[in-house]
């Protein structure tokens, strides 16, 4: 019975600690996705300006309905 619960107490201790591991890359990748998403906000900023831009650079440009 000692034997068992000593097994038990290893598992409980692996499985503890593969849990902190777990949760230490799921914050990790929280971050990335944070950093990506404000990555992501600000190119689509520039892209738009450039857009912008380039629209008002073309004086004869055909009118969207055509």
């Amino acid at each position: 019975m000692e034997k068992r619960i000593t097994e038990l107490e290893i598992k409980i201790a692996y499985l503890e600690d593969f849990l902190n591991k777990l949760q230490a890359i799921a914050v990790e990748q929280g971050e990335v996705v944070d950093t990506l998403k404000a990555e992501n906000r600000v190119l689509k900023a520039k892209i738009k300006e450039i857009l912008d831009n380039q629209e008002q650079d073309i004086p004869n440009r055909r009118p969207p309905h055509y």
